[in-house]
């Protein structure tokens, strides 16, 4: 069995993908909220057209693995490992080259509890290659709290603790602070969630993480914004996905 089939294997032995936490039905019910603008759903994703519920709906069965059954409307989903595989395939090279000329790549996150240390890891492994990892001044505020950065990875904080967050708006506030300290804008981010999102929208060249009820990434990738969209559970404990990075960074090869 090769790296990639041992992987996939591994990811669907752990629920990273296979039959995932995340039910049918709030798959179904996010993909109308992103239609409907839904602030925690939008992602910051500038639509360039106008995209049918049936339209999102094939789209997370092609490039997520969720099920074709339309009649199938509660219970259990799932995500491709093949999928997330061929997706991690896609992120690594990209990653590896930027790394390798020396990028100005940011890290961010919406899910700190789950994917902070897969981001970090990342981060740490581009600054050995030779990559800068953008700094960003913390403590610019953000609703009832403000942006932090640990180990090279931004992150919202609030009320003493790293929030989980769909919004865009941290992104972009960041964007603006570097820009208006004179910084040139990230050659590369590595992101999830709105984060990633509002990046990819104003086109600075974006990788991203999402799960299955994360429609907005997986149609920014379609609309040609968003470089890759990673298909997995993004809310898992932060040791079952150190497999899944290790992988990423040897085909990158930065391992």
């Amino acid at each position: 069995m090769n790296a990639a089939a041992e992987l996939a294997s591994y990811l669907d032995s752990v629920g990273i993908t296979g039959k995932v936490a995340t039910p049918r039905q709030d798959n179904l019910r996010h993909m109308q909220l992103f239609l409907d603008g839904n602030e925690h759903l939008e992602f910051g994703v500038r639509l360039t057209r106008t995209w049918s519920l049936d339209e999102v709906f094939d789209l997370m069965h092609e490039r997520v693995g969720t099920s074709a059954d339309r009649d199938h409307l509660e219970g259990q989903d799932t995500i491709d490992a093949h999928k997330c595989v061929a997706a991690l395939d896609r992120f690594a090279d990209r990653f590896g080259v930027a790394v390798r000329s020396g990028s100005r790549i940011l890290f961010a996150t919406g899910h700190p509890a789950g994917l902070l240390p897969v981001h970090a890891a990342l981060a740490s492994a581009a600054e050995r290659g030779g990559a800068t990892v953008v700094k960003v001044p913390e403590g610019q505020p953000f609703r009832d709290g403000d942006i932090r950065q640990l180990f090279g990875v931004l992150a919202w904080h609030q009320y003493g603790g790293l929030v989980h967050t769909h919004y865009p708006e941290p992104m972009r506030l960041s964007l603006e602070l570097l820009a208006s300290q004179g910084a040139p804008a990230p050659e590369l981010i590595v992101a999830d969630h709105g984060w990633a999102g509002h990046a990819a929208s104003v086109g600075i060249p974006t990788l991203g993480f999402a799960d299955c009820n994360d429609p907005g990434l997986f149609v920014s990738e379609a609309e040609g914004q968003l470089e890759v969209a990673v298909p997995l559970d993004d809310n898992l404990c932060p040791g079952l996905y150190e497999p899944m990075t290790s992988y990423v960074l040897e085909r990158a090869g930065l391992g």
